[in-house]
């Protein structure tokens, strides 16, 4: 029986793999800093052992036994939180146990010899999972993986045995603390569906010519007789297209009425999403029970990839009419004082410009924006991103930012810094980094007919929950 160990298993993707191999048979183990819902209980309701803290004891524990018999048996999974002090990691590599990165576990295991692989820098879960869902109801029955929790599938990561096809979010973070390259280059894309480039993870990519470059690399590995479905709406996918066209066939999407596929008519109400898709003089209408409008983007550009590769209209229109979204993507968690409060993963400025457009589509009194960054967007040099961001909030507030290990010639931006910047643009802002009150000001702020929406990446210390007694 083979045996993996997870550092830094709370995340999402590490989680979904982590219980995918537990439900393949294997021993399974994990730590991390912490553990919160969803996450945590996903862990415990398929029976991963998981732990608090980094403790190299137990590792040895874990795998002890099995060094005696094969190195074949074990693998240690290393997510990006192990940084060189990390007492498991020292573990790992002074007793040169076998080791790979989350991207080199999918690569190994899930990469089929049709690989569609989703990249760019929004939209890639929720069309990664739009797509698995598509190709599972039109049965395909692909191995898939993607950093988010379906509504739909019970798991985010799913391998069957005899299947010719995946899906894969492909991320353009690094692979791992020893392994600057991004995610997406291990997963051999025959198919690509690409999103959007918009230069994000300034703490990786130090130039916006940095963060073109690796989707450049991306385009050319897939190969002349493969598939590359292109959203025009983003200048910089058209900037990439022409600059370097790609050796594969190229489909695109968008709302102009030249792309192949074209997405029109756009209709949000509370409960509903619709839109129009024209594909060659033919129209086809769409209804799904989400919110956000940014999302027909991604519904367009998940039909087209789906019926390039042989799936009918039929079938992927009635899964569409299926598909309930993401947890953290505009998700609709209760109300306080007759305001409905969501939550959503948007962590950077341009992703929470596009959830709170959505929101102000469907709510014309307050929007409460709750706002925390992830690591890129709080480099000094990510201040221009905030610049018209917040335009659709009525008030955005700033909680206490996650602690970072920062260097001294470069320090992070902190809540008060972040105050400063997003104020030059939109005035109505504040700090408030005592989680109480915090809650309590939202409590005392909020009417009937109000919005309030969290936006990060973090899991807001319980904030949403507490807000929501």
């Amino acid at each position: 029986m083979k045996h993996l160990h997870f550092i830094g298993i709370c995340g999402v993707g590490m989680s979904a793999l982590a219980t995918l191999f537990k439900k393949k048979g294997w021993v399974v183990t994990g730590s991390d800093v912490g553990f919160y819902p969803p996450v945590s209980t996903n862990l415990e309701k398929h029976g991963v052992d998981f732990y608090p803290g980094w403790h190299p004891e137990r590792v040895l524990h874990n795998f002890n036994q099995k060094i005696k018999v094969s190195p074949d048996d074990y693998l240690v999974v290393v997510g990006n939180v192990a940084g060189s002090e990390n007492a498991e990691w020292k573990y790992v590599v002074d007793n040169n146990l076998p080791h790979v990165s989350y991207p080199e576990l999918i690569a190994r295991y899930l990469v089929k010899e049709n690989s569609i692989v989703c990249a760019g820098t929004y939209g890639k879960t929720s069309s990664t999972a739009l797509l698995a869902w598509i190709l599972k109801n039109a049965g395909y029955d692909p191995a898939y993986m993607f950093g988010g929790i379906s509504k739909n599938l019970e798991l985010s990561a799913n391998n069957p045995d005899d299947t010719k096809w995946s899906v894969l979010e492909g991320d353009e973070y690094k692979t791992a603390r020893w392994d600057r390259r991004p995610k997406f280059l291990s997963y051999s894309p025959t198919h690509l569906l690409l999103t959007a480039i918009v230069w994000d993870h300034v703490d990786i990519y130090k130039t916006e010519k940095d963060y073109f470059t690796v989707f450049q690399k991306l385009l050319s590995l897939v190969p002349k007789d493969g598939l590359t479905v292109a959203c025009l709406d983003n200048e910089n996918v058209q900037k990439l297209l022409k600059h370097k066209p790609p050796q594969s066939k190229v489909i695109t999407y968008g709302r102009s009425a030249t792309t192949d596929y074209c997405y029109l008519n756009i209709q949000q109400t509370k409960e509903w999403l619709s839109l129009d898709i024209v594909h060659r003089g033919e129209l086809h209408r769409l209804a799904l029970p989400i919110i956000g409008e940014y999302m027909a983007e991604n519904v367009c550009g998940a039909f087209a990839l789906a019926h390039e590769i042989g799936v009918p209209y039929e079938k992927i229109i009635s899964a569409l009419r299926q598909f309930t979204g993401l947890k953290r993507r505009l998700e609709k968690r209760g109300a306080i004082n007759g305001a409905r409060v969501f939550d959503d993963i948007a962590h950077s400025p341009a992703k929470a410009k596009s959830a709170l457009a959505a929101l102000r589509k469907i709510y014309s009194k307050n929007i409460y924006a709750v706002f925390e960054p992830n690591t890129g967007n709080r480099e000094p040099k990510a201040a221009p991103f905030y610049d018209q961001a917040f335009n659709d909030a009525s008030e955005v507030v700033i909680p206490r930012l996650t602690k970072l290990k920062t260097k001294q010639d470069n320090p992070s931006l902190e809540g008060n810094d972040l105050e400063k910047i997003i104020k030059k643009t939109k005035p109505e802002v504040k700090y408030l980094p005592d989680d109480k009150k915090l809650i309590d000001y939202l409590k005392n702020k909020t009417q009937p007919g109000d919005a309030v929406v969290f936006l990060g990446s973090h899991g807001f210390r319980g904030m949403i929950e507490e807000l929501l007694k």
